[in-house]
């Protein structure tokens, strides 16, 4: 299983989320968001942030680094590594495995990831076969949307989804995020939608924001 940071509630944990990070980053970075979430000062949420697996990724030469899956190309919607995807999300569902074991009810996760981490958490949410609290896709894409019909889960057809996107971002165009958000709507989604004039990253604006859909959908 992926080794992660987990970060437990003040009294005994009845939800769980599971948070992951972007290209080239790691567990840590967004350990320090959670205090600025607004949560109660009781709540129970356990906070889980795993490490992507170390792999090289073609379009940075190669170098070795965190990510869930390799990115071949700059356009990144038309040449997905849909084997990387599917192995990440395969650790995924382990990792929600494991909170159920702990005593996590599926219905009180929720997923969220940064980026490729985005990627991920749709992914995984979407095909999920156990009813999940909800989605946050952060600055992000839908990878491997031509299968998402045949794979959907029906547990999962009603899942809150919060897709959050800078009007600037350099790195995953705006329009593609747009496009992923269309797409969910056709297959029947209902997606929260933010923008917010930032570049690839998150703004105090959208963690408010994030705070407000968490203690909606996790209550």
């Amino acid at each position: 299983m992926l080794d992660a940071i987990t970060l437990e509630p003040p009294r005994p944990a009845t939800s769980a989320i599971l948070w992951m990070h972007g290209l080239g980053a790691d567990a840590n970075d967004f350990v320090p968001i959670v205090p600025e979430l607004r949560l109660p000062e009781d709540h129970a949420i356990r906070f889980v942030f795993p490490n992507a697996p170390m792999q090289p990724v073609t379009i940075n030469g190669g170098y070795l680094m965190r990510a869930w899956y390799d990115i071949v190309s700059p356009d990144l919607e038309r040449r997905v590594d849909e084997q990387g995807v599917r192995a990440s999300q395969r650790e995924i569902e382990s990792l929600i495995e494991d909170q159920v074991a702990r005593g996590i009810a599926s219905e009180r996760i929720l997923l969220a990831g940064f980026s490729q981490g985005g990627v991920i958490a749709l992914q995984t949410a979407l095909r999920h076969r156990a009813r999940l609290a909800g989605v946050m896709a952060l600055s992000t894409y839908l990878a491997c949307a031509d299968s998402l019909g045949a794979e959907a889960a029906t547990a999962n057809r009603e899942i809150p989804i919060f897709m959050a996107h800078g009007t600037l971002d350099p790195v995953v165009p705006l329009a593609l995020g747009r496009l992923s958000k269309a797409r969910l709507e056709t297959h029947g989604y209902r997606v929260e939608w933010h923008e917010y004039g930032m570049p690839h990253a998150v703004c105090a604006e959208e963690v408010a924001d994030i705070g407000t859909f968490i203690r909606r959908v996790l209550p």
